[in-house]
């Protein structure tokens, strides 16, 4: 979910609660994550760590017979409050009602890290530390069952005609219906914030409790969720509580795995040596003059894509050019939005900038973007030689990025951890006859461009 909160500027649907933190505390308006998709986003985030040095890059992996290991020393955060006293918990909803996710690529020992799934089951007087992960954006395109529970909480939908897409999406109606059916998971995630803000308060710890509001990654379209764009790096953070200052808004750069090491100091908690986060209330922090991000394996679909972001410029980093911006991907080709992209694109409908940035057949090995003058990044500067410094120095931002952290995705995966992975994510779940030919065609087509070295 993107930061299309009001708050943020979002004029198309009304997000109170979030607006009423962000007036209630600080509200960070250049929050990038470390990784455009879940799984690998939270092993960054509940490590204080980039999760391509710890070997947790590729989304939902280390499941098979192959397990992926913490590097030694590398603990999660909870655990760290877990030692120091605190009742951990990780719960989604309804609150407490079911454990949160917890698939963080890599073994870890439940009992040693998360006590329960409501700060509510800690002793009397016992400080807690407490996840709650907010499916909202999971209720878009997933049924009439769940539309219908995001129509019953909010009584209305979003009018598809009020929607103001980006530029590198054409102006069709199952677009702009995805895309106001997502508005109203905003909403709805916007309405479980307040009912957690409303537990707090009754709770009588309100004013005691540093609370975050952030989410894992972008929307998930065509260049959101899993891509490096800000569309999928962008993300919201609002934070209220003791040592956030009421009505501030940040416009330094930060990263959704500071979470870490600002909970940790608020909490009084030492900060482990080699984390990457840093706290944001801390009297002697220094902004950060980029950020960075990464993007590798989702699911079955092999992929090495990074990024280097400043105020002012954008640099992605293809290292498999050759192979289509939207490569085949079970997941992704089951969202609406791209279904109907793909269907423009075979009936030769598809024109402009979306034929254009979304199916070229291949990528530039480097793309650079002027964030200033073209904020959705539809301009790629990378062969212009009039930026040629900009590019250099971007390139060079992320070159010393990757070596100062031991960027793990620098090595291909091994053909047995991919195997052992994908063993499991055929057999899980409920999968049609079709759904498995699909996925077994694409594994068939990654194995097929490996050893092309495409």
């Amino acid at each position: 979910m993107s930061a299309n909160f009001g708050c943020y500027g979002e004029k198309t649907i009304e997000t109170p609660n979030v607006n009423r933190m962000a007036r209630d505390g600080t509200r960070f308006a250049k929050a990038f994550t470390t990784a455009p998709v879940c799984s690998p986003s939270r092993s960054a985030l509940v490590t204080g760590r980039y999760q391509t040095s710890i070997g947790a890059h590729h989304h939902r992996s280390g499941r098979g017979a192959d397990k992926i290991v913490l590097p030694e020393g590398v603990e999660t955060v909870p655990a760290l409050f877990r030692r120091a006293g605190y009742f951990t918990s990780i719960g989604s909803w309804p609150i407490g009602k079911q454990q949160g996710k917890t698939d963080y690529n890599f073994e870890w020992e439940s009992k040693s890290v998360y006590d329960g799934t409501h700060w509510a089951d800690r002793k009397p007087g016992q400080p807690f530390f407490a996840q709650v992960q907010l499916h909202g954006g999971k209720y878009r395109g997933n049924g009439r069952t769940q539309s219908d529970v995001v129509k019953k909480a909010l009584g209305t939908f979003t009018a598809p005609e009020a929607v103001a897409l980006p530029p590198y999406y054409p102006d069709d109606p199952v677009i702009r219906q995805d895309w106001a059916h997502y508005l109203d998971t905003v909403r709805y995630t916007d309405l479980q914030l307040g009912q957690i803000l409303k537990r707090l308060e009754e709770d009588g710890v309100a004013a005691n409790t540093l609370v975050f509001f952030i989410t894992d990654h972008g929307i998930s379209h065509a260049r959101g969720k899993q891509f490096l764009y800000d569309e999928g790096a962008h993300i919201p953070l609002v934070v209220r509580g003791p040592g956030a200052a009421a009505g501030a808004v940040r416009t330094d750069l930060v990263s959704h795995i500071d979470l870490a090491a600002t909970s940790l100091a608020a909490a009084g908690i030492d900060l482990p040596k080699g984390m990457h986060s840093q706290d944001l209330f801390a009297k002697d922090y220094r902004a950060r003059d980029a950020v960075f991000a990464a993007r590798d394996r989702c699911d079955e679909t092999v992929e090495h894509l990074r990024m280097a972001r400043t105020a002012k410029w954008k640099y992605i980093r293809n290292f498999l050019p050759k192979r289509p911006h939207l490569q085949p991907n079970a997941y992704k080709d089951g969202k609406a939005i791209v279904k109907r992209l793909r269907e423009l694109h075979g009936s030769g409908q598809l024109t402009g900038l979306p034929r254009q940035l979304l199916f070229a057949p291949e990528r530039a090995p480097e793309e650079l973007y002027d964030l200033e003058a073209d904020p959705f990044e539809v301009r790629n500067l990378a062969a212009d030689p009039s930026h040629e410094a900009a590019l250099k120095e971007m390139r060079g931002r992320l070159d010393r990025w990757m070596e100062e952290t031991g960027d793990q995705g620098s090595v291909p995966e091994a053909e047995k951890r991919y195997d052992s992975d994908m063993a499991v994510y055929l057999k899980e779940g409920s999968k049609s006859p079709e759904a498995l030919k699909i996925l077994e065609a694409n594994i068939a087509l990654m194995k097929k461009w490996a050893a092309e070295g495409k």
